[in-house]
């Protein structure tokens, strides 16, 4: 944590914004992502099932089915306080609740919204006294175990569905690819904490592919990678010790609830276990969470429908119903957390502009 006259600096400053400004490259994003939502909502979709059939799909659902999918909606976004809270000691729920709901809001909305997020989650931090290599270390851990459990879902996905006889091709190979990513990335993670040497060599090989991209990237790599990386093994391996079984509890039941989610919906407007496993649910999301991580448009907005459209439709789920669950899906853990956010966002300015004059005197 900062010290009282480190804090006083930091709460003294104007409320940090969102958006500073906009780049070319980011008004060319914006367009394409603009050009890709319009194209599958507009032509695609409605050639593949008449939205009258959609919204008669969502309206047969009864009021009791609505507010349990909106209570599981809500218990799904705290789970992301639990993984904030985890990867960050001294954290407070109120202030996770802050900095999760006002991160997913930024990269829901705006192109480029994942880096923004994080942006606005450091000045976040900082405005609650925490230094700059801590926050570091949350926001690394946090998006490591998130890595690691989008890509093993996947791979569980095809062992339930190996077990229940419905393996394809194509799933098999999606399948080997994301358990050589996993272990690949669990490699290095391993050798970074593992010895100092091989944090310093990762680091330095990690530097030095940064200058070799500064013709195409634009940005020079800043500092010693090597001691970079060498200083989070040490931060890391002390956070680690304390916390590991607690966010990777967290990280895990915030994945399987988001599923859950997804599943619940489809039995709500009708996909029966019959037309769609459980197993083939769980496939499904697990590899259109794994395309959504292309960063095509905010949120994979768009992408991710069409993913779960055609996946959960191939697997034998009537079309209007598939495409009503997937909105309602959308609906409930995409769109509905932005204006959550919004709010979230200005509680914490007020927060922030509150604290002000008592720091000042």
């Amino acid at each position: 944590m900062r010290s009282s006259n480190e804090r006083s600096s930091v709460l003294t400053q104007a409320p940090t914004p969102i958006v500073r400004g906009v780049s070319r490259g980011r008004i060319a994003q914006s367009i394409v992502a603009g050009v890709v939502v319009v194209v599958i909502f507009v032509f695609f979709l409605p050639r593949v099932v008449n939205y009258a059939d959609v919204w008669a799909a969502i309206r047969a659902m009864t009021w009791l089915e609505v507010v349990t999918l909106a209570a599981l909606s809500v218990a799904n976004q705290a789970t992301y306080w639990l993984v904030e809270v985890s990867a960050r000691p001294g954290l407070g729920y109120r202030q996770a609740m802050k900095i999760t709901q006002t991160s997913t809001a930024v990269a829901n909305t705006l192109p480029g919204g994942a880096a923004l997020g994080a942006g606005l989650q450091t000045a976040m931090y900082l405005s609650y006294g925490f230094v700059p290599k801590d926050i570091a270390i949350s926001l690394a851990l946090t998006g490591t175990w998130n890595t690691f459990v989008k890509l093993a879902m996947p791979i569980v996905a095809l062992l339930l569905l190996a077990l229940s006889g419905g393996v394809g091709g194509a799933l098999l190979a999606s399948s080997i690819m994301g358990l050589a990513v996993l272990i690949g990335s669990i490699l290095v993670f391993v050798i970074i904490l593992r010895s100092e040497r091989g944090a310093l060599a990762i680091g330095r090989g990690f530097g030095a592919l940064l200058s070799r991209l500064e013709p195409l990237t634009r940005r020079s790599p800043k500092g010693d990678w090597g001691a970079i990386i060498a200083d989070f093994r040490h931060r890391t391996i002390a956070l680690l010790r304390t916390c590991w079984a607690q966010l990777t509890t967290a990280t895990i039941v915030s994945h399987v609830t988001l599923y859950i989610v997804l599943l619940l919906t489809l039995r709500h407007v009708g996909v029966s276990n019959d037309a769609v496993t459980w197993q083939e649910v769980l496939a499904a999301f697990a590899f259109v969470r794994l395309l959504s991580a292309i960063p095509i448009t905010p949120g994979g907005v768009g992408v991710v429908e069409l993913g779960l459209t055609a996946t959960l439709v191939t697997a034998g789920g009537d079309e209007a119903q598939v495409v009503a669950a997937v909105l309602v899906f959308r609906l409930l853990t995409f769109v509905l957390p932005i204006p959550v956010g919004a709010v979230s966002y200005f509680l914490w300015q007020r927060e922030v502009a509150r604290r002000q004059p008592a720091e000042i005197i």
